[in-house]
């Protein structure tokens, strides 16, 4: 009797609104057992236990292989007889392949099940996060090729680990960025643990991959041992070398010295490339974890995206374009010079300096913002979003690499004289720095927060505009088509001279004619753009004009560190103070994150921009 009782219950609120906001095809999915659904609050609990339970299995795995491996990468820093490279490329191969195989079952099996993928969260993998793990998985497979083709010039004196490593790195890097670019947005409902137990393992791998990129420092050690080694030659001192590689490098030299060096170089200049690809993906493949088993209903999805319109901008595109062209001058001279055998201080100067400029305005443009948004009276946007959590996490952990550097920096100038010229540029330019991160990083994660502002109005003005502009080229056109038509039927046959003369004059008007149109074009543009600038508040205006002033110039301080330029690194100022290991695995820790750091706020500026 109590089972017909339970069985004749009404279904509660929550069942309902489910079913009324589910697609017509989930009524054949068979999360749980059939009468579970009886109890609609006992399986809305059990749903969430199970979810919880599965995100606390994953991380386990993930927390258990990270400190294996990491147990691995500080044995080989430590004891590296014990424990040597080759056995950590070893470990981290294994868990690539398992990494590979789970890919492969993903794409193959677990995505084309019915009902796999019935959701796409449309706030994940925006494209310009996607397109950043092609441009930096294109750069770590170059990068890998030049390892392969440094250890086979070198393979007399080379194991094949260290030529199978890259290569299965490559596959790795193939199978990860297709998996990432098409399956970023995706809300598997198949298959929960897992898949999230694939997805944990292969943040860990990327996560170690990342560590070891980070503290190995053989092959840049040895790199500059053979440097050195050339140079002493060349001088006619006897060959010294690091005592953990003197007879490796003196059994490992290059029979061709132009070869080797391209390699060499290409693989200074590629380094870290590498570690900012593991950085994207391990933040892409966390959003797709926290997406497994998640159902979006109708309210959480935009029914109106804003686009980005270059409309409304005037003076931050020209400030920004100034900072970018003045940067990659700077970055140019700095390049020239530093490469070189003995660069001066003169060229370091140069470089701080281009900092300590541009640093307080970017500074004071956020703060501006900051300012802006109080005053505003948008709504917060309180709905649920992974993507835009893990953003405000990834900008607060991306700041702490430039922000630790700069600390170290302050510590060693103040330790030893704060009154030299370079000394004293560089403390300024690290305290710039702090407070550049942490005013940006107020600005981008309130704007983050903020819901879209309404654009009718706009839209309504602009369209009025372009209909008037529309309709009052039409009669000229008609009128200039009609004219023609007269003109063609005048022309006599049997004329052939005067035809020519005719054509030749009618071309000549039609030229006349086009260059009108083309003149009316950029002038009905440039009404429009004018006329959509004027139509904006100055709250929104102000901010469209700070945050596109921002993305370019965090797209040169992007630019700068990339392709090259390590002040840092190369002023031996803190390799002096800190020893060349400890400030390697420092900059190598600071510098990737750095990057990244300058490449995501670009994507959250543009966010900012577009729902400004």
């Amino acid at each position: 009797m109590s089972d017909n009782k339970v069985s004749r219950q009404k279904p509660c609120h929550h069942c309902k609104s489910r079913s009324a906001s589910a697609p017509p095809d989930t009524s054949t999915i068979h999360y749980e057992k059939f009468w579970l659904y009886r109890h609609c609050s006992s399986v809305q609990q059990r749903d969430r236990q199970a979810q919880k339970a599965g995100q606390l299995f994953s991380g386990l795995l993930a927390m258990n292989v990270v400190f294996l491996g990491s147990a691995f990468i500080s044995s080989m820093i430590f004891n590296h007889v014990a424990i040597t490279l080759a056995d950590v490329w070893i470990l981290l191969s294994i868990l690539k392949v398992l990494c590979l195989c789970w890919i492969i079952y993903y794409l193959l099996g677990t995505s084309r099940q019915p009902h796999a993928v019935l959701y796409r969260d449309s706030h994940a993998g925006p494209i310009w996060i996607r397109g950043s793990v092609l441009l930096f998985g294109s750069f770590s497979i170059l990068l890998n090729m030049f390892q392969i083709g440094y250890s086979v010039i070198l393979i007399q004196c080379k194991s094949m680990v260290e030529i199978v490593f890259p290569s299965i790195e490559i596959l790795f890097i193939c199978t990860q960025a297709f998996f990432l670019w098409h399956h970023s947005k995706d809300c598997i409902q198949v298959q929960h643990n897992f898949t999230r137990c694939g997805l944990m393992l292969t943040i860990a791998t990327n996560l170690l991959l990342w560590l070891l990129a980070v503290t190995n420092d053989t092959i840049h050690m040895e790199i500059e041992s053979q440097l050195r080694e050339v140079e002493q030659r060349f001088a006619g001192k006897a060959p010294f070398s690091h005592p953990y590689l003197r007879n490796e490098t003196i059994s490992c030299t290059c029979p061709n010295t132009t070869i080797c060096k391209v390699f060499q170089k290409g693989y200074i200049l590629l380094y870290p490339f590498n570690t900012e690809y593991c950085l994207v993906c391990c933040s892409v493949l966390y959003v797709i974890w926290k997406n497994v088993g998640r159902r979006i209903s109708h309210h959480h999805v935009p029914h109106i995206k804003p686009k980005f319109k270059l409309q409304g901008v005037v003076f931050g595109p020209l400030l920004g374009t100034t900072a970018v062209i003045i940067g990659i001058c700077v970055f140019m001279i700095y390049q020239i010079q530093a490469t070189g055998s003995a660069p001066n201080h003169q060229v370091f100067v140069m470089y701080y300096s281009y900092y300590i400029v541009l640093l307080p305005l970017m500074s004071v443009g956020a703060v501006i913002g900051t300012i802006i948004h109080a005053l505003e009276k948008r709504e917060l946007d309180t709905l649920k979003n992974p993507t835009r959590s893990l953003d405000v996490i990834l900008l607060m952990g991306a700041a702490l690499g430039q922000i630790g550097m700069s600390y170290f920096s302050i510590v060693a100038i103040v330790a030893t004289d704060p009154r030299d010229l370079l000394n004293s540029v560089i403390l300024s330019y690290s305290v710039l720095l702090i407070f550049q991160n942490i005013t940006q990083n107020v600005f981008i994660i309130d704007g983050l927060h903020r819901q879209p502002s309404v654009a009718a109005t706009e839209a309504r003005h602009t369209g009025h505009a372009g209909q008037h502009a529309v309709a009052s080229e039409l009669p000229g056109e008609e009128e200039t088509t009609t004219s023609s038509e007269q003109e063609h039927t005048q022309i006599s046959p049997g004329k052939e001279e005067e035809m020519k003369e005719q054509q030749n004059h009618e071309a000549c008007n039609q030229r006349r004619v086009s260059m009108l149109e083309l003149g009316q074009e950029i002038r009905k543009v440039s009404l429009s753009y004018l006329h959509s600038y004027s139509h904006l508040s100055w709250k929104r205006r102000a901010l469209r004009e700070i945050s596109f002033f921002l993305v370019l110039c965090n797209i040169i301080l992007w630019v700068m560190p990339t392709f090259g330029a390590h002040p840092v690194f190369e002023n031996g100022l803190e390799k002096s103070f800190y020893g060349y290991s400890t400030w390697f695995a420092i900059v190598n820790f600071g510098l990737p994150l750095g990057v990244f750091y300058r490449m995501h706020s670009v994507g959250g500026l543009l966010e900012v921009y577009v729902t400004a």
